[in-house]
Parts: C-alpha cells; structure tokens; sequence
C-alpha cells in the first residue's frame, strides 16, 4: 500500500505537513530505486565478467593442451635451433650493417685527407677497417689522428690544389743506406711492378 496524500488527510494531518511527507516519500523512494538499478548494473557486469573469464579459462585450457602437445613432439629443441639460427642471422646483419658504416666512413676520411678518389679502392683494401671505432653519431673516433696518418703513409695518393701527386709509377729507391723512406703508396706500387714485370735493378 503505497503512501497517498488521501491516507494522510484521513489521519488527520495538516495539509502543509502531508507536503513535506509526501516530498520525504518521494525522495526516498527515488533513492531506493537508483540504489536498485546500480546493484542491478554491477550484477549484470559481474554476470558478464564471468562469462568472460570462461571463455578465457576454455582459451588457457586449449593453448595448454596445445603445449602439451608441443613438448611431447621436442619442441625445445627445436625453439632452440630456430633461435640459434635466427640469433646468428642477427649478429651477423648487425655485423654487415656496423662493417658498412665504418666502410662509408673510413671512404669519406680518405677522400677528406686529400688522397685522390681513383686510389681510394686501392687503400680501402688494404686498410683494416674493422678496427675502426665509431661514436654514437656513427662518426670516426680520434679521426684527426687517423687522417695524419693517412696522409703521411699514402703521400703519393694525395694530390693538393695547385701540386700534382708523386709520380708513383717510379717511387724513390730505398736502399737501406739511408735512402729516402717509401710510403705505403709507393710500396704497393713497387711491389706490384715487381710482381708483374720483374724487378728493372735485374734486367
């Protein structure tokens, strides 16, 4: 039996006061019913969380029966050959990559030194680039000390503005007595001259 202004008048009630209560009521009851619908949402959320998380238990399930069927089949041997391989093929891209920037960086070093772009293959493969260190920026460490000595062994490959390289065709003789010291640039030559056409002192 729900509260009326009629059951509160046959009680003898003054009228502003069946005001005030049926206000109170209605306040109260609205509470009640907002109160209800809330309880109703988080039993219909906890109703869908656990369907949820039976369907994720069924899912955990069939991914541990796959396993199980993994492991009996010797599938850590062959996770372990696959990453071996694949940590190989890793390291050894990483290795081309870091050999490919010190590569285009000792080239550009060369070139910076003065020595003449038509003998930059022949010192490229003749210089240990490996050894080369690169900072974060992919620059040559201690890269004004590496250009001196770059530009004192390959003197006769380094032509500058105004003066023509040694001609490195005849390099200068050294005779052990004292004679001139011959740069790798020279050497190379010799040696190759040598190893071609004979040596000229036994003609």
């Amino acid at each position: 039996m729900s509260l009326s202004r009629k059951m509160l008048s046959a009680m003898d009630i003054p009228a502003e006061k069946i005001d005030e209560i049926i206000n109170a009521h209605t306040e109260t009851v609205n509470a009640i019913k907002e109160e209800r619908d809330s309880l109703k949402s988080e039993i219909d959320g906890l109703k869908s969380a656990n369907k949820e998380l039976e369907k994720t238990k069924a899912e955990l399930d069939k991914v541990n029966g796959e396993l199980d069927e993994l492991r009996g089949a010797g599938w850590e041997e062959k996770y372990s050959k696959l990453k071996g391989e694949y940590d190989g093929f890793k390291a050894d891209t990483e290795a081309k990559e870091i050999k490919a920037k010190k590569t285009e960086a000792y080239r550009k070093l060369l070139l910076d030194a003065g020595v003449s772009d038509k003998r930059i293959a022949s010192v490229m493969r003749v210089s240990d680039v490996d050894s080369i260190t690169l900072d974060k920026d992919g620059n040559i460490e201690d890269a004004e000390k590496l250009a001196e000595g770059v530009r004192t062994e390959w003197a006769d490959f380094i032509v500058t503005e105004g003066r023509q390289g040694a001609d490195v065709s005849r390099p200068p003789a050294n005779d052990g007595n004292g004679g001139a010291r011959q740069s790798r640039a020279a050497q190379m030559v010799a040696q190759y001259r040598n190893e071609h056409y004979g040596n000229p002192k036994e003609d």
